[in-house]
Protein backbone atom coordinates (compact mmCIF):
# COMPACT_ATOMS: atom_id res chain seq x y z
CA UNK A 1 0.00 0.00 0.00
CA UNK A 2 0.96 3.64 -0.55
CA UNK A 3 3.67 2.61 -3.04
CA UNK A 4 3.52 5.85 -5.03
CA UNK A 5 3.51 8.04 -1.94
CA UNK A 6 6.41 6.15 -0.39
CA UNK A 7 8.35 6.36 -3.66
CA UNK A 8 7.85 10.12 -3.76
CA UNK A 9 8.82 10.47 -0.09
CA UNK A 10 11.96 8.42 -0.73
CA UNK A 11 12.98 10.80 -3.54
CA UNK A 12 12.40 13.81 -1.29
CA UNK A 13 14.50 12.29 1.52
CA UNK A 14 17.27 11.32 -0.91
CA UNK A 15 17.26 14.92 -2.17
CA UNK A 16 17.53 16.35 1.37
CA UNK A 17 20.49 17.13 3.61
CA UNK A 18 18.80 18.93 6.48
CA UNK A 19 15.46 17.36 7.38
CA UNK A 20 13.50 18.52 10.40
CA UNK A 21 10.70 16.35 11.73
CA UNK A 22 7.79 18.01 13.56
CA UNK A 23 5.59 15.47 15.31
CA UNK A 24 2.65 15.02 17.61
CA UNK A 25 0.65 12.34 19.41
CA UNK A 26 0.04 10.30 16.25
CA UNK A 27 3.72 9.34 16.22
CA UNK A 28 3.25 7.38 19.44
CA UNK A 29 -0.16 5.78 18.85
CA UNK A 30 1.60 2.86 17.12
CA UNK A 31 3.42 2.37 20.45
CA UNK A 32 -0.03 2.00 22.05
CA UNK A 33 -0.04 5.45 23.64
CA UNK A 34 -3.46 7.08 23.13
CA UNK A 35 -3.64 10.43 21.41
CA UNK A 36 -5.93 13.27 22.43
CA UNK A 37 -8.17 14.33 19.58
CA UNK A 38 -9.00 11.26 17.47
CA UNK A 39 -12.32 9.39 17.78
CA UNK A 40 -11.06 7.22 20.65
CA UNK A 41 -8.61 9.76 22.05
CA UNK A 42 -8.52 11.10 25.60
CA UNK A 43 -10.67 14.11 24.79
CA UNK A 44 -13.55 11.87 23.68
CA UNK A 45 -13.68 9.91 26.95
CA UNK A 46 -16.00 10.77 29.82
CA UNK A 47 -14.53 11.91 33.12
CA UNK A 48 -15.86 13.93 36.03
CA UNK A 49 -13.65 16.77 34.72
CA UNK A 50 -12.61 17.29 31.10
CA UNK A 51 -9.01 16.31 30.25
CA UNK A 52 -8.34 19.98 29.36
CA UNK A 53 -9.32 20.94 32.91
CA UNK A 54 -7.31 18.15 34.52
CA UNK A 55 -4.06 18.92 32.70
CA UNK A 56 -4.17 22.61 33.58
CA UNK A 57 -1.94 24.44 36.04
CA UNK A 58 -4.93 25.56 38.11
CA UNK A 59 -6.21 21.99 38.47
CA UNK A 60 -2.73 20.72 39.41
CA UNK A 61 -2.49 23.32 42.18
CA UNK A 62 -6.03 22.92 43.58
CA UNK A 63 -6.77 19.23 42.90
CA UNK A 64 -3.30 17.70 42.98
CA UNK A 65 -4.42 14.20 43.95
CA UNK A 66 -7.06 14.04 41.19
CA UNK A 67 -4.50 15.39 38.72
CA UNK A 68 -2.05 12.61 39.57
CA UNK A 69 -4.74 9.93 39.43
CA UNK A 70 -5.45 10.89 35.81
CA UNK A 71 -1.83 11.65 34.91
CA UNK A 72 -0.40 8.34 36.14
CA UNK A 73 -3.11 6.27 34.45
CA UNK A 74 -3.61 8.16 31.19
CA UNK A 75 -0.33 9.95 30.43
CA UNK A 76 2.47 7.77 31.82
CA UNK A 77 3.21 4.70 29.71
CA UNK A 78 6.55 3.51 31.01
CA UNK A 79 6.39 0.16 29.20
CA UNK A 80 5.88 1.75 25.77
CA UNK A 81 8.58 0.98 23.18
CA UNK A 82 9.69 3.01 20.15
CA UNK A 83 7.87 2.07 16.95
CA UNK A 84 9.21 2.08 13.35
CA UNK A 85 8.67 5.87 13.04
CA UNK A 86 10.87 6.65 16.06
CA UNK A 87 13.51 4.16 14.89
CA UNK A 88 13.66 5.44 11.29
CA UNK A 89 13.98 9.06 12.42
CA UNK A 90 16.90 8.11 14.68
CA UNK A 91 18.55 6.30 11.75
CA UNK A 92 18.09 9.35 9.50
CA UNK A 93 19.76 11.52 12.13
CA UNK A 94 22.64 9.08 12.51
CA UNK A 95 23.10 9.10 8.73
CA UNK A 96 23.39 12.91 8.79
CA UNK A 97 20.14 13.47 6.90
CA UNK A 98 17.98 14.72 9.77
CA UNK A 99 19.06 17.62 11.97
CA UNK A 100 16.30 17.73 14.60
CA UNK A 101 13.12 16.16 15.91
CA UNK A 102 10.65 18.67 17.32
CA UNK A 103 7.96 16.88 19.29
CA UNK A 104 4.79 17.77 21.14
CA UNK A 105 4.97 14.39 22.90
CA UNK A 106 6.12 13.89 26.47
CA UNK A 107 6.87 10.15 26.34
CA UNK A 108 10.62 10.21 25.60
CA UNK A 109 10.32 7.55 22.87
CA UNK A 110 12.42 9.51 20.34
CA UNK A 111 15.37 9.44 22.76
CA UNK A 112 14.69 5.78 23.55
CA UNK A 113 15.03 5.04 19.81
CA UNK A 114 18.38 6.82 19.69
CA UNK A 115 17.54 10.35 18.51
CA UNK A 116 19.98 12.91 19.95
CA UNK A 117 18.68 16.34 18.98
CA UNK A 118 15.11 16.18 20.31
CA UNK A 119 13.31 19.42 21.14
CA UNK A 120 10.45 18.66 23.51
CA UNK A 121 7.93 21.49 23.23
CA UNK A 122 5.70 20.17 26.00
CA UNK A 123 8.34 18.70 28.31
CA UNK A 124 8.79 15.09 29.42
CA UNK A 125 7.30 12.63 31.91
CA UNK A 126 10.88 11.51 32.59
CA UNK A 127 11.81 14.75 34.37
CA UNK A 128 10.12 15.59 37.66
CA UNK A 129 11.15 18.16 40.25
CA UNK A 130 10.26 19.00 43.83
CA UNK A 131 8.48 22.35 43.92
CA UNK A 132 10.13 23.12 47.25
CA UNK A 133 13.81 22.15 46.89
CA UNK A 134 14.13 21.35 43.18
CA UNK A 135 15.37 17.77 43.61
CA UNK A 136 15.05 15.59 40.48
CA UNK A 137 12.92 12.42 40.38
CA UNK A 138 12.50 9.95 37.52
CA UNK A 139 9.22 8.78 36.01
CA UNK A 140 9.19 5.44 37.86
CA UNK A 141 9.28 7.22 41.23
CA UNK A 142 6.25 9.32 40.27
CA UNK A 143 4.30 6.45 38.66
CA UNK A 144 4.70 4.10 41.60
CA UNK A 145 4.21 6.60 44.42
CA UNK A 146 1.03 6.45 46.48
CA UNK A 147 -1.29 9.38 45.80
CA UNK A 148 0.62 12.65 45.44
CA UNK A 149 4.36 12.05 44.86
CA UNK A 150 6.39 13.85 47.49
CA UNK A 151 10.05 14.69 47.88
CA UNK A 152 12.06 13.53 50.89
CA UNK A 153 11.93 17.18 52.02
CA UNK A 154 8.14 16.98 52.06
CA UNK A 155 7.55 19.11 48.96
CA UNK A 156 5.17 18.14 46.18
CA UNK A 157 6.81 16.83 43.01
CA UNK A 158 5.67 18.30 39.69
CA UNK A 159 6.28 16.74 36.28
CA UNK A 160 8.34 18.82 33.86
CA UNK A 161 5.45 18.87 31.39
CA UNK A 162 3.79 22.01 30.06
CA UNK A 163 0.24 22.15 31.41
CA UNK A 164 -2.51 24.36 30.06
CA UNK A 165 -2.03 27.95 31.30
CA UNK A 166 1.75 27.44 31.38
CA UNK A 167 4.16 28.89 28.84
CA UNK A 168 6.49 26.90 26.64
CA UNK A 169 10.21 27.03 27.37
CA UNK A 170 11.52 30.04 25.44
CA UNK A 171 14.89 28.42 24.61
CA UNK A 172 13.13 25.35 23.16
CA UNK A 173 10.89 27.64 21.09
CA UNK A 174 13.89 29.57 19.75
CA UNK A 175 15.82 26.43 18.86
CA UNK A 176 12.75 24.89 17.19
CA UNK A 177 12.17 27.97 15.05
CA UNK A 178 15.85 28.09 14.14
CA UNK A 179 15.88 24.42 13.09
CA UNK A 180 12.71 24.81 10.99
CA UNK A 181 13.95 27.98 9.31
CA UNK A 182 17.25 26.28 8.34
CA UNK A 183 15.70 23.01 7.10
CA UNK A 184 15.60 22.07 3.43
CA UNK A 185 12.78 19.57 4.17
CA UNK A 186 10.12 19.65 6.86
CA UNK A 187 8.18 16.47 7.60
CA UNK A 188 5.08 16.98 9.75
CA UNK A 189 3.78 13.77 11.24
CA UNK A 190 1.09 12.57 13.59
CA UNK A 191 -0.28 15.98 14.51
CA UNK A 192 -3.52 17.77 13.71
CA UNK A 193 -1.76 21.16 14.03
CA UNK A 194 -4.37 22.33 16.52
CA UNK A 195 -2.20 23.27 19.49
CA UNK A 196 -0.65 26.74 19.41
CA UNK A 197 1.91 28.20 19.55
CA UNK A 198 3.56 24.99 18.33
CA UNK A 199 1.38 24.73 15.21
CA UNK A 200 2.47 28.23 14.14
CA UNK A 201 6.16 27.25 14.02
CA UNK A 202 5.79 25.78 10.56
CA UNK A 203 5.28 29.31 9.22
CA UNK A 204 9.05 29.73 9.61
CA UNK A 205 9.81 27.01 7.05
CA UNK A 206 11.51 28.33 3.92
CA UNK A 207 12.91 25.11 2.48
CA UNK A 208 12.18 23.05 -0.62
CA UNK A 209 10.03 20.12 0.50
CA UNK A 210 7.05 20.10 2.88
CA UNK A 211 5.55 16.69 3.70
CA UNK A 212 2.56 15.82 5.91
CA UNK A 213 1.98 12.26 7.15
CA UNK A 214 -1.13 12.05 9.32
CA UNK A 215 -4.04 9.61 9.47
CA UNK A 216 -6.62 12.40 9.41
CA UNK A 217 -6.65 15.83 7.78
CA UNK A 218 -4.66 18.49 9.60
CA UNK A 219 -6.45 21.52 10.98
CA UNK A 220 -4.28 23.78 8.84
CA UNK A 221 -3.92 23.38 5.11
CA UNK A 222 -0.18 23.94 4.86
CA UNK A 223 0.30 23.55 1.12
CA UNK A 224 2.34 20.37 1.40
CA UNK A 225 4.08 18.98 -1.65
CA UNK A 226 3.16 15.50 -0.41
CA UNK A 227 0.36 14.49 1.98
CA UNK A 228 -0.04 10.89 3.08
CA UNK A 229 -3.13 9.88 5.07
CA UNK A 230 -1.68 6.84 6.81
CA UNK A 231 -0.07 5.71 10.08
CA UNK A 232 3.37 7.29 10.15
CA UNK A 233 5.26 4.20 11.34
CA UNK A 234 3.83 2.19 8.46
CA UNK A 235 5.12 4.78 5.97
CA UNK A 236 8.55 5.53 7.44
CA UNK A 237 9.25 1.81 7.88
CA UNK A 238 9.39 1.54 4.08
CA UNK A 239 11.98 4.31 3.68
CA UNK A 240 15.58 3.38 2.97
CA UNK A 241 18.33 5.34 4.75
CA UNK A 242 21.14 5.97 2.29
Amino acid sequence: MYEQEVEKLQKIIDDSNRIVFFGGAGVSTESNIPDFRSADGLYQQQYKYSPEQIVSHTFFVHHTEAFYEFYKEKMMFLDAKPNPAHIKLAQLEEAGKLSAVITQNIDGLHQAAGSKNVLELHGSIHRNYCRKCGKFYDAAYVKHSEGIPRCECGGIIKPDVVLYEEGLDSSVIQRSIQEISQADTLIIGGTSLVVYPAAGFIDYFRGRHLVVINKSATAREVGAELSIAAPIGEILDQILVR
